[in-house]
C-alpha cells in the first residue's frame, strides 16, 4: 500500500483555484485526513460519497425537528457531509480511481442532498413558527425552499453550459490554427515564382505577402492556444472523477480585461491564494443555508434569520452568475473576431475555384460555428 506524504497528497488533489470556503475552511482538514484514508485504509471514493449523503440525510432529519438545538446539530453534520464530500474527489485523484460514473453518482447525490435539506430546513422552521404562533401562516418558508432549489439548479446548469460553450470555442480555434498551418505548408517559397501550381484553378502557389498574412494569422493563435502543462491539465479537471479530454487554454477575454483593467489585478491577488473570483457560488451558497443560517438561528433563536442570510445570499450568487453571463459574452466577441479574421486570411490564400469554402460549408467546424452564432 502505497505511503503518501502530506506534500503529495497537497500536490496531487488541490485544485489550482477553489471556492475560498472549500480553500479556507474545507482543505486544510480534507487533505489531512484523505493522507490516513489512502495510506491505511481501502476505502473507494465511492464509499466516501455515500458517507457525505448519509451525513446530509442525517442533517435532514436534525434540520426537519426544527428546534435550536438540532439546528446547530444539522448545521455541523451538513459541514461534515460538504468535508467528506471533498474527500472523495481528492482520493480519487491521489490514487488515480477516477471513473465516469464515479462523477456521476457525486453529482446526482450533491443535489439530492440539497433537496432534501431544503424542504428538511424550511418545512421545520415552518411549523416550528406555526406552534410559536397557531394563528401566523408563515407561508415564505416554502417560497424559500423553492427559491434555493431554483438557484441551486440555475448555477449548477449554467456552469455546465459555460463549460460546454467555451469547450466548443477552444475546439474551434485549435481547428482553426491546424487549417491556417495546413495552408501555410501548401504555400510556395517566399519569392519563388516559379512555383508549382496548387491544381485548384490553375493558381499559382502564394507570394511572400499572403504567406506572411497567414503566418502573422498562426501567430496571432499560437499566441492565444497555449499548451498546458500536465499541472494544469491535473489541476483544471471540471469534476474530481471526472476524466477529461484536455484542450488547448484559450484567452477570450481580452475585451473584458479592456472594458475591466482592474480585473486582472483583482485575479491575480485570489490566483495567488488559490481562490476563484466567483466568489458566491453553489458551494458558498449551500454554506450560507445550511451552516451559516441554522447557526444564526440556533444563536439568537429569530427564525427570520434563515429568510434574510437565504435572501442575501441568494442576490450574491445571481449576481456574480450575471457577471459569468456578460463574461461569457464578451468572450464570445473575441473569438468571432479572431475565427473570422483567421478565416479570411484562409480564403485569401486559398485555391481560386472556391473549393475551401466549399468544404467549410459542408464541415462539422461550420455547424458549430453557427451554434455558437
Amino acid at each position: 500500500m502505497p505511503a503518501f506524504t502530506l506534500d503529495e497528497v497537497k500536490a496531487r488533489t488541490l485544485k489550482e483555484r477553489d471556492s475560498w470556503w472549500t480553500v479556507y475552511l474545507v482543505d486544510p482538514i480534507a487533505v489531512r485526513l484523505v493522507r490516513p484514508v489512502a495510506n491505511r485504509t481501502s476505502i473507494t471514493p465511492n464509499q466516501l460519497t455515500v458517507v457525505a449523503l448519509f451525513l446530509g440525510l442525517g442533517a435532514a432529519v436534525c434540520f426537519a425537528l426544527g428546534y435550536r438545538q438540532f439546528l446547530l446539530l444539522g448545521a455541523v453534520l451538513y459541514f461534515l457531509s460538504f468535508l467528506v464530500d471533498c474527500m472523495d474527489g481528492k482520493l480519487a485523484r491521489l490514487t488515480g480511481t477516477e471513473t465516469v460514473f464515479g462523477a456521476w453518482v457525486d453529482y446526482v447525490s450533491d443535489r439530492f442532498r440539497v433537496l432534501v435539506a431544503v424542504v428538511a430546513l424550511m418545512g421545520g422552521q415552518y411549523v416550528v413558527a406555526e406552534e410559536a404562533d397557531p394563528g401566523a401562516d408563515p407561508v415564505w418558508f416554502v417560497w424559500l425552499a423553492l427559491a434555493v432549489v431554483f438557484l441551486d439548479m440555475l448555477r449548477y446548469l449554467n456552469a455546465l453550459q459555460v463549460y460546454k460553450v467555451r469547450r466548443e470555442m477552444r475546439s474551434h480555434l485549435a481547428a482553426a490554427l491546424e487549417r491556417a498551418r495546413a495552408t501555410l505548408s501548401m504555400l510556395g517559397p517566399e519569392g519563388d515564382d516559379t512555383a508549382a501550381a496548387t491544381g485548384a484553378g490553375g493558381r499559382t502557389m502564394s507570394d511572400g505577402g499572403e504567406q506572411a498574412v497567414l503566418r502573422h494569422g498562426i501567430a496571432v493563435l499560437e499566441g492565444i492556444l497555449r499548451t498546458q502543462t500536465e499541472r494544469e491539465n491535473r489541476n483544471r479537471r471540471t469534476a474530481g472523477k471526472q476524466p477529461d479530454l484536455t484542450l488547448p487554454k484559450v484567452d477570450l477575454h481580452q475585451e473584458f480585461r479592456t472594458r475591466f483593467p482592474w480585473y486582472q489585478r483583482f485575479w491575480s491577488s485570489l490566483n495567488a491564494r488559490r481562490v476563484r473570483t466567483h466568489l458566491v457560488g453553489g458551494i458558498e451558497f449551500q454554506m450560507a443555508v445550511f451552516v451559516v443560517a441554522p447557526v444564526a438561528v440556533a444563536v439568537t433563536g429569530l427564525p427570520s434569520l434563515i429568510g434574510w442570510i437565504t435572501a442575501v445570499a441568494g442576490v450574491l450568487l445571481l449576481a456574480f452568475e450575471l457577471a459569468i453571463i456578460y463574461k461569457l459574452w464578451l468572450s464570445t466577441r473575441d473569438f468571432f473576431r479572431v475565427v473570422d479574421g483567421i478565416d479570411g486570411a484562409l480564403r485569401f490564400s486559398g485555391p481560386s475555384d472556391g473549393a475551401e469554402d466549399e468544404g467549410r460549408d459542408t464541415g462539422s467546424d461550420t455547424g458549430s460555428h453557427t451554434t455558437l452564432r
